[in-house]
Order: structure tokens, then C-alpha cells, then sequence
């Protein structure tokens, strides 16, 4: 895995979706993508997930489904060429390949500080026409938040962005907010408590996304590689604070 530091710059020939148009841009603005579940297409604003906006994910816990949840979105994301980044996940618990995500058009970011992370943010949504963005930022602050969206709005892909449930009450710049908790069965129940347009009162229960593996017979699960490969970067705190310091020093006095 490699280590990058301040001056990382995702690598051009791995987002073919860079070069797009600008009557594309303005098409990927106008049309939301469809979330694949009916009952919740109703809900979200225009149909779908919105793009160029924060959406923001509140988590009972890390892992519970929410790679999942978003599976059909993101694969068909992937299988249009267009790039999906994860940042710092918590967990990869089922093998991507496995829900249909293309690996090719797949990056996973690794930082451990709540800094390196937000800096990471920024250099993606500055740098990449991406097809979206998952970001776990359980530490953000509101004004992490505020900078998030605003870049955001610059960009033509999907944001999302998971935080704890216990962050509910606090003030955030997303303008679709979402509680996700477990369901029996193993679906999903998800309440929109923030929307453009009316309130949203009834929790919407929905079946998750099933990884092909578990359509296997045991054995043949058990003897499938558990490792997904795809382009991984270790954001590392301490290139980063050197860079800084060097920056420090070159200033004039």
C-alpha cells in the first residue's frame, strides 16, 4: 500500500470520466441517480440522490449495510466507467466485486487522523470528476461540514459522508440528512430528517443489496478470496505535518 503525502495527486489515467463534457456535467446536475429502491426514489428529492449536494448518512453503528444500501447505485456508477472513491471506511466487510462494483473504478483512501481525512476530501473533490464519493468522517466538525458541501457543489458526482447517529441534533450544511438503523431480515430502516421540500415523518424499510457469494454453495464461499484488490493510498499524518513545516520555515520572517 502506498504512502502519500501532501502532495499526492490522484492519478489522471485512472478516471476516465475526468474529460466529460460540459453539456455531460450539466446532464449529471440536472438528473439525479435513481437509488434503485422504489419506495425511497419517491422520497429523495427529483427522484434519486442528488448530485452536487452533502448527503449525509447517520449510522446506528459502522457496517451496518450502508455500502450495501448504496450497492446499485455505485455499480452502476462503475459499470459507466465512472470512478467511486472510499475514504477511510470502517469496514469492507463483503467483497465489492460481490455486490457488482467494477474494481477498476474503485479507490480506497486510508487515513487514520480526523485531518488527514478532511484533506483527502478536499484533494478528491478538487482534483476528481468522480462518480462518487463515500466519505466516514465520524469526528467532523460543522465546519468540516460546511467546506465538504461547498466543494461539493463544485463537483457533478455524489457525496456522501457517514456519522454516528448521535450526531442528529447537531447543526449540518447537508441538505438531505439520513437516520439508517437495522431492520429485522437483515433490510434497513431509513427516516429522511432533512429534504428539500416537505418534512418526512415514516421510516422507510428496505431490502438490502445480497452479495453474489452468498448465493454460492458454503463451500465454494469458503473458498473464495475474501480480498478485494483495488488502488489503495495510506494518507500519512507525518509527511503531511513535515510538508507544513518546511512550508513554515520557507516564509519570510
Amino acid at each position: 500500500m502506498a504512502a502519500v503525502a501532501s502532495n499526492f495527486t490522484f492519478p489522471a489515467a485512472s478516471f476516465p470520466e475526468s474529460a466529460w463534457s460540459a453539456e455531460a456535467a450539466q446532464a449529471a446536475r440536472a438528473h439525479p441517480q435513481p437509488s434503485a429502491y422504489r419506495a425511497l426514489d419517491l422520497e429523495l428529492p427529483n427522484g434519486g440522490w442528488p448530485a452536487s449536494v452533502l448527503i449525509e448518512l447517520l449510522l446506528a453503528q459502522p457496517d451496518i449495510g450502508e455500502l450495501r444500501l448504496l450497492a446499485p447505485t455505485l455499480t452502476r456508477l462503475t459499470q459507466e466507467g465512472k470512478t467511486v472513491i472510499l475514504l477511510a471506511p470502517a469496514h469492507i466487510s463483503a467483497a465489492l466485486s460481490d455486490l457488482g462494483l467494477d474494481k477498476n473504478h474503485l479507490i480506497l483512501i486510508e487515513a487514520d487522523k480526523p485531518m488527514d481525512r478532511i484533506w483527502a476530501v478536499e484533494q478528491a473533490v478538487k482534483n476528481v470528476h468522480f462518480g462518487a464519493l463515500l466519505c466516514w468522517l465520524p469526528e467532523a466538525r460543522p465546519d468540516h461540514l460546511r467546506r465538504l458541501q461547498l466543494m461539493a457543489a463544485a463537483n457533478d458526482g455524489l457525496t456522501f459522508v457517514f456519522r454516528p447517529l448521535a450526531a442528529q441534533n447537531q447543526s449540518s450544511p447537508a441538505p438531505l440528512r439520513m437516520l439508517c438503523q437495522p431492520a429485522a431480515d437483515g433490510r434497513m430502516s431509513v427516516e429522511i430528517i432533512k429534504r428539500r421540500g416537505p418534512v418526512h415523518c415514516k421510516p422507510i424499510v428496505l431490502p438490502l443489496a445480497v452479495p453474489v457469494i452468498m448465493h454460492r454453495p458454503r463451500v465454494a464461499r469458503s473458498l473464495s478470496s475474501s480480498v478485494f484488490e483495488m488502488p489503495s493510498y495510506t494518507i500519512a499524518h507525518s509527511a503531511l505535518a513535515a510538508t507544513a513545516a518546511r512550508h513554515r520555515a520557507a516564509l519570510p520572517v
